[in-house]
Formats: C-alpha cells, structure tokens, sequence
C-alpha cells in the first residue's frame, strides 16, 4: 500500500534520531528477496563503520526505485526534503563547474539514503572540506575476461609490497564483484592529478613485476587476459563503491574491508547484506586504523617523473573528460592502425 511505512530509530553521535521508511517491504533484491527495510536494518547494523569510511566526504548516491533490475540513476545534489542532518558542501567536476554535493555524517542519514532507494554508495577520496585534494589513494584491480577475483589476489598483493617501498600503507577490500580495491591513506596536499600520476606510476611499476598477469592498458582489446589496473578511477569526480556499500547484484553483495592475512582464502561471493552483520561484530572493522599513519605521494610521483624521461608519457582519460595536456589520442588502437 502506498500509506504503508515505519519508522526506524537510529542512534548515531548526536543522538537518536527517527527516520521514516516508506514502502519498507519494497523488494530490492528479487532473487533474494531483500526489501527495502532489510536495507535499511543492514545499514544501522554497520552504521559506524560504514559512516567511518564513506561519512565527511562527497557523495553519489545509486538510486533504484524500482529494485535493482529496473531503472537506475545517481544523484549527487540533496534532494528536496533532505533532512537537517544531511549536509553538502561545493566541489567542481572535469567540466569546471561547481556544484553541491551531499555529505553524511551519521548513520541515520545513510538510512535516509535508503527511504530514497539508495543501494550503492560512491564516496570521493577527498574530505568534504577540502575535496580538491584526496586523502585515499585508490587503486582498482579489475578483472578481465579470462580472469577472476583468485587472479586479482597476487596482484594485490604484490602491489601491497610496490606501496610499502614508498612508504605507504595499503588496506584491502573486495569491489563487491569481482575485483579488489587497495586504498592507502595519504595527505591531503596534492590533487586529483597528481595522484592519478601516482596511480599510473605504482601501476606501471606493479606491470613491470607481473607483466603476465597485469596491465595498465586502457584499451581492452589489448588488455588479454589479465588484471586490469584502472588508473582512471583516480581521476576527479570517479568513485567506487564504499567500504560496506551494498552492490547491485543478484546475491546482494558487500564492498567489504579484509585483513590481509585473509586475502589469500576469501570468496567474495560470501559477503554479503545476511553476513556482513554478524562478521563485522565478530572481527571488527579492518579498517578502523586506516587514518592513522597517512603517507605522501611524493615518492610515486619522482617514479611518474621518471618513467616520463624514459618515454612513458600521459596516458588516456575517460571519454567524458576535456582533452587533457600531454594525452595520447582517444582512437582505438586498432583503428587507428587501420586508419595509418
């Protein structure tokens, strides 16, 4: 029924507060029958982890009304009616234009995020308060055909090994799919280009180790069969799902933090809105350090310099992107062949 709702109590730092759920049995997830209130249960059962890793930063938002078989959108901005508790603060897109972004800070808005059928959240790795300049550097091991999320487990921990030796630490947590995102929490100092020169440079030297399993090649019909660094989710205004977002998929997959100790034994396909719960009581939250010992770039970034002077210039942004200084044309590489 239309009139039907409920209306959650969820505690958070500044006290509990109520929020209004709508259409609660809603199913979101028809294979598994996930309503809009289990949603919205899985979010206050995470909240202050969820809020530690994606609260105080801009945020999209991955809207379904329909479920996650049906329509979809992002919304950035807060919506009409957004309550006093969600935030926004101003950032400026690729295009140069400035716009409000919203901001959580409390369990009770991420809920809210749900009454607005939210399933995935995509924080930026900048602080709202200074969101030209990343406090994560983030890397996307992304598998490709003929590849799974057991080929994205020594890269990732190779790639561990390449942060450490610039002296930064590395988190871990699977992408909710079939891949792994490595963050390493850095100074807020530089911007998104120049951290993107830092993803490029860690990558190059992360394919220099594997070149068999790994490729920073961004045209997929040279990639093969191998992990795919994606450099470009370092740019401004991209995002990856956050630690402990839900994913839009059949089995209602997590985002969720690992230690690395557990690396090399997990299935993906486990974490879960059912699982992720009770596992975050049991183990905690692996990432609940992560903002402790915050390195630089600078040492990546001597690396970006040094593989420019051998020859190894920009490489290639989103399609969506202005033309950007030093990038190689934007023509598939067999068809500019063709072309020549």
């Amino acid at each position: 029924m239309a009139s039907e709702a409920v209306v959650l109590t969820v505690e958070g730092p500044n006290g509990p507060r109520d929020v209004r759920l709508s259409s609660p049995s809603r199913v979101l997830w028809a294979d598994s029958g996930i309503t809009k209130l289990d949603l919205a249960k899985y979010i206050v059962a995470v909240g202050e982890a969820f809020v530690a890793a994606n609260g105080d930063r801009p945020l999209s938002l991955q809207r379904f009304p329909e479920g996650i078989d049906g329509e979809q959108f992002f919304s950035k901005n807060p919506p009409r009616g957004a309550p006093e508790y969600v935030r926004a603060v101003p950032v400026i897109y690729p295009s140069a234009r400035s716009h409000p972004q919203l901001v959580i800070d409390e369990p009770a808005a991420a809920v809210w995020a749900v009454q607005m059928n939210t399933v995935v959240f995509h924080p930026w790795p900048s602080r709202a308060e200074n969101s030209d300049n990343p406090d994560q550097l983030r890397i996307d091991l992304d598998p490709q055909p003929g590849t799974d999320f057991d080929d994205a487990i020594p890269a990732a921990l190779e790639l561990r090994k390449v942060l450490a030796e610039v002296g930064l630490d590395a988190f871990i947590k699977t992408s909710g799919n079939r891949g792994l995102h490595v963050f390493a929490p850095i100074e807020p100092i530089r911007e998104f280009l120049d951290v993107r020169h830092a993803v490029i440079a860690a990558a190059r030297e992360l394919e220099r180790r594997m070149p068999e399993k790994v490729t920073t090649a961004w045209w997929k019909e040279e990639r093969g069969s191998r992990i795919f660094v994606d450099f470009n989710q370092a740019n401004r205004d991209r995002t990856m799902a956050g630690a402990y977002s839900p994913r839009a998929l059949a089995h209602a997959p997590v985002s969720t933090p690992l230690e690395w100790a557990e690396l090399e034994n997990a299935d993906p396909t486990v974490f879960t809105i059912h699982t992720v719960p009770g596992r975050l009581s049991k183990v905690g939250d692996p990432w609940a350090t992560m903002n402790e010992h915050p390195g630089t770039i600078d040492a990546l970034l001597a690396w970006w310099e040094r593989d420019l002077a051998n020859g190894l210039g920009e490489l290639p942004f989103p399609p969506d992107y202005p033309k950007m200084p030093g990038e190689p044309p934007r023509v598939q590489p067999s068809r500019a062949r063709k072309e020549a």
